[in-house]
């Protein structure tokens, strides 16, 4: 992928050109099992923390990637809008206490 490509666009664009590459590529042929893209995004984040712990700095990185790859195909596939949707995320949690009350 050319650096030009991901560079200096927006979540939503990203979440676009994520999910062009998944459809080119075949993934979306017919309606995705929205559980199961799910999974494969914990799978990814599975792959990464197991690269962490053997200090694969490289393919943690890498893992790391694909899980925002995953996540943001997802976005782009169910036309969720991933912007906003953290922008009212984050306006909630600016809201609520300090740890959300939890000791830890």
């Amino acid at each position: 992928m050319e650096e030009t490509m991901i560079k200096g666009k927006s979540l939503n664009e990203l979440s676009e050109l994520c999910h062009s590459i998944a459809v080119e590529k075949g993934f979306w042929e017919t309606e995705r099992n929205v559980g199961e893209a799910l999974m494969l995004i914990v799978t990814e984040l599975a792959e990464a923390m197991e690269a962490h712990r053997v200090q694969d700095h490289a393919n943690f990185r890498e893992e790391l990637a694909d899980s925002f790859i995953r996540l943001l195909d997802l976005c782009g596939g169910l036309k969720i809008d991933i912007e906003s949707e953290i922008e009212q995320k984050a306006q909630k949690n600016k809201k609520r206490p300090y740890k959300h009350g939890k000791i830890c």
